[in-house]
């Protein structure tokens, strides 16, 4: 089946159906990342977003089992990829993409000019935009019993289609709330324990600390962690989606844990969330960071780093007490805070993702050092 990605702008793009055949709506966003689609696409910050994926060959090696993946299903509201592989050779691979996204119900396209999309999306910066697909009727039903099944199936895409008159901006709800845990979680025994704030953390971050031998409560974004009975050695702030604005009880709770002087450590929309709890600003980016390719440069100094990064909000004033730990080499936006004296620090981008393989896990290091 053939189907429509329609920008705000009026542009259309055409491109085949492999997903779930439904209507979606959100933010048009594209990443440059080579490899990773079942991590991309589970991850929570891509809450709300179709993502474009500017690397053509998507789905070649298949969708590994679940416990590999950043969350427990499919974050996206739709895909874009300039060409489906639907043969995939991968010891891992339990099931196809296609089979994965048409199970969890979510709209895929295969548009050849994906190239020309980013470009426009880089030159006008993200925007919001729907799938669409035309009604299902046209098919030859076999039988009386086919048509019926034919006229459900094309009146409940009809019903879609109707609610989809308008394009839905993801950043005015509060996403955060909408993929975080709703109670406290411990993974890991370890003698020391951190907090992790959940909202919409990716696991292979848990994983990473939780190697390091440390016991990890998880607990909802807007859960105090002070209130835990644990004695508590440090405190996480996950990554997220969204406006970080929209998560003021996270930000009301890490002011707290600040006063405090806990050691906290912030990731991606966690480093947001530490800057304007201390004081500084935040804003959105013309069209983001998302990709395996990310340069993060320590400032100060000549040494980079490859980072994967997925957000589309940064750091603008640093706040009183702190400075600047890390800059994006591109476009010279912050990538990371860090305080002068105490025991905060934030990245902007993921050093739990490993894409060199190992260039940034040494933040987790450091911060255990600190707790």
């Amino acid at each position: 089946m053939q189907g429509k990605l329609i920008l705000k702008d009026g542009s259309i793009w055409e491109g085949k159906s492999f997903g779930a055949e439904k209507s979606a709506a959100g933010e048009v966003v594209f990443a440059t990342g080579m490899v990773g689609y079942p991590e991309s696409l589970t991850d929570p910050s891509f809450r709300g977003q179709i993502l474009v994926y500017t690397y053509p060959l998507i789905g070649n090696y298949g969708v590994p089992e679940k416990k590999f993946w950043e969350s427990g299903k499919l974050q996206v509201s739709g895909l874009i990829v300039g060409n489906y592989i639907d043969t995939p050779s991968h010891y891992s691979s339990k099931q196809t993409l296609q089979q994965w996204l048409k199970k969890e119900g979510v709209p895929a396209l295969e548009i050849k000019d994906t190239r020309g999309l980013t470009l426009k999306l880089r030159e006008h910066g993200v925007m919001l935009g729907k799938m669409t697909f035309p009604e299902m009727s046209s098919r030859a039903p076999k039988g009386r019993g086919d048509l019926k099944k034919e006229i459900a199936s094309s009146s409940r895409l009809q019903s879609g289609l109707l609610a989809m008159t308008g394009f839905d901006d993801p950043n005015l709800r509060n996403l955060v709330a909408e993929v975080s845990i709703s109670k406290p979680k411990i993974y890991g025994n370890g003698r020391k324990a951190v907090a992790f704030i959940d909202c919409g953390a990716k696991q292979n971050i848990i994983r990473r600390l939780v190697s390091r031998g440390l016991k990890v409560i998880v607990v909802p974004w807007d859960f105090n962690p002070l209130k835990l009975k644990n004695k508590l050695n440090g405190i996480v702030i996950s990554n997220g989606p969204g406006d970080p604005m929209m998560a003021k009880a996270t930000i009301e709770n890490v002011k707290n844990i600040i006063s405090k002087k806990i050691p906290t450590l912030g990731i991606c929309l966690g480093n947001q969330l530490l800057a304007l709890a201390a004081g500084g600003t935040t804003y959105k980016l013309k069209f983001g960071h998302r990709g395996q390719n990310q340069p993060a440069v320590i400032s100060g100094t000549k040494k980079a780093y490859l980072t994967t990064q997925n957000h589309g909000f940064a750091v603008g004033k640093i706040p009183k007490g702190f400075k600047e730990w890390f800059y994006n080499a591109n476009d010279k936006t912050n990538e990371g805070i860090i305080h002068k004296s105490l025991p905060f620090m934030s990245v902007q981008f993921h050093p739990e993702a490993t894409p060199g393989p190992t260039d940034t896990d040494w933040i987790f290091d450091y911060f255990l050092e600190k707790i």
